[in-house]
């Protein structure tokens, strides 16, 4: 997978899936077309965050808000990475481009990733998925992480399958 080239070994990860009642192109095109900004608890959640609301969000969208494209396998898997302090207020967010990404090791970060992978499944069915995955550049910084990933975590993967939820539902009505 597309994810493994950017972060192949992590501390940190959260998976999860959903089947889709449609074909994978058509999933796939609910994930490039997925706008969190359509689920109040994800605005309720980034707000919370201090991250800006912006209207629409889509996966472009995410640049803004300090995220990096890191790459994409069309039709199949989008990877987004963002670096920063997370555990702070702000986040501490700093943009490596997708060259430095995998490198990147300067002491006190954390890099994460995240995609949304599609397959397709026997039966016009897709299975998309969407993995999260974090490590850090140092010890201290991974002590301060695991603290931030205690609190945030949970709200976190509500996020994740609330946007699997976005992207089930687009593609199962267009179909």
């Amino acid at each position: 997978m597309l994810i493994d080239r950017f972060l192949p070994t992590y501390e940190t990860s959260e998976y999860h899936q959903v089947t889709v009642e449609a074909e994978q192109a058509r999933v796939y095109r609910a994930v490039r077309e997925l706008d969190l900004s359509h689920s109040i608890l994800i605005r309720l959640l980034l707000a919370i965050r201090g991250l800006p609301r912006h209207r629409p969000l889509g996966l472009n969208d995410l640049v803004r808000v300090g995220f990096v494209f890191l790459g994409e396998e069309p039709g199949r898997e989008i990877v987004f990475g963002v670096t920063g302090r997370f555990w702070r207020v702000r986040g501490g967010l700093r943009r490596v481009g997708p060259n430095e990404f995998f490198s990147f090791s300067e002491p006190g970060y954390a890099k994460a990733v995240w995609n949304f992978s599609v397959e397709a499944l026997d039966g016009g069915l897709s299975q998309v998925s969407t993995e999260t995955r974090v490590a850090t550049t140092d010890p201290e910084s991974g002590i301060a992480f695991r603290r931030y990933w205690l609190v945030v975590g949970p709200f976190s993967g509500l996020i994740r399958r609330r946007a699997l939820g976005l992207i089930k539902k687009s593609a199962e009505q267009t179909s």
